[in-house]
């Protein structure tokens, strides 16, 4: 083989190679384009969108005007915990706008369960240099995690965070926050076993102005709502904190959304002990009632912000309710 026909043998070879990686780069682009204009459902919720859309579609294929249409929508709304209240009336308020055919039916219901959510600020409110955020809860409801996944999406939105391990009663709530803390990249101010937490709240805001931080983590006890002296230790730490800040942007519940309707109570308690102004709805993967979120909205006139997706550090994203309920509807 001469030297001209190896030369053009490789010509061809380049171009054949060039012209691949243009068809995949292209594949890439639009896949990534379509991806945007349309994202995929969910993933967290597979086991509500399973067990609520499943019956639905067994729903949807019943006459709307009968008896039996109307009574498998509410219990395919309670036994996605939507809860008792909230599902008489959007179950009344579909019937009195007489759907016809299921498409029909099923674009309605949709329509009134986002009128569910409002339109309540879901944004955090980081305010002050540097922001302030509280999180609270029960024992158990993922607090701890959630303050790490907190830190770790402020980080990737270009937020330099400190926290503040003002847990001083739980044997090694310390130690916990700090390995989150190394493991998201966040700075940590912790305090003595038994310590008053709002001092170490203090010390923790403090500690962001001297370092030039954007935002400060509080982390805080779990305890029982039950719990009176508790309860006001932690309006105690809040107001500390509102003394030193300024102002707290956010004070953070965090809630097991396994609980379901068993958690509500809990939280009318922390929402009038410390004023909280945003819900964080935890293992909302591991529930096949995702319909909570309703019932925490309506009950607690409070906005769901944030959800927890899964057990990684980037599981835990901002809610969005048309995602939230079209995800719920995809099976139906």
């Amino acid at each position: 083989m001469t030297t001209s026909q190896l030369i053009l043998i490789a010509v061809i070879a380049i171009i054949i190679v060039a012209g691949v990686a243009v068809v995949l780069t292209r594949r890439s682009t639009t896949s990534t384009r379509a991806r945007d204009a349309h994202p995929e459902e969910p993933a967290y919720l597979d086991k509500t969108r399973s067990a609520f859309g499943g019956r639905l579609q067994k729903l949807f294929g019943v006459a709307a005007s009968t008896s039996e249409f109307w009574e498998g929508l509410e219990e395919a709304l309670l036994a996605a915990d939507v809860g008792v209240v909230a599902t008489n009336e959007i179950v009344q308020r579909v019937k009195e706008r007489h759907p016809e055919g299921p498409e029909e039916a099923r674009r309605v219901l949709r329509e009134e369960l986002l009128s569910e959510f409002g339109d309540r600020p879901r944004d955090l409110r980081l305010t002050g240099t540097p922001s302030a955020i509280v999180v609270v809860g029960v024992n158990g409801a993922g607090k701890t995690t959630t303050i790490a996944k907190l830190a770790a999406l402020l980080a990737r939105r270009g937020k330099t965070v400190i926290l503040g391990a003002a847990d001083t009663f739980r044997a090694g709530a310390d130690a916990q926050l700090k390995t989150w803390a190394e493991r998201v990249g966040a700075d940590i101010v912790s305090g003595q076993e038994g310590s008053d937490p709002a001092s170490v709240a203090f010390d923790t805001y403090e500690a962001a102005k001297a370092r030039g931080h954007d935002v400060a983590i509080i982390d805080t006890a779990g305890r029982l709502h039950s719990k009176h002296n508790l309860m006001q230790e932690l309006g105690k730490v809040v107001r500390v904190l509102a003394r030193t800040a300024g102002k707290v942007g956010e004070i953070l519940l965090v809630i097991d959304a396994t609980n379901g309707q068993n958690a509500l109570a809990q939280a009318r308690v922390f929402t009038d002990q410390v004023g909280v102004t945003g819900i964080v709805l935890t293992k909302l993967d591991s529930t096949a009632r995702g319909g909570v979120v309703v019932a925490v909205e309506r009950e607690l006139d409070i906005p769901v912000k944030l959800i927890g997706t899964g057990e990684g550090v980037a599981d835990l994203i901002p809610f969005v309710p048309s995602v939230f309920v079209d995800a719920m509807l995809e099976d139906a």
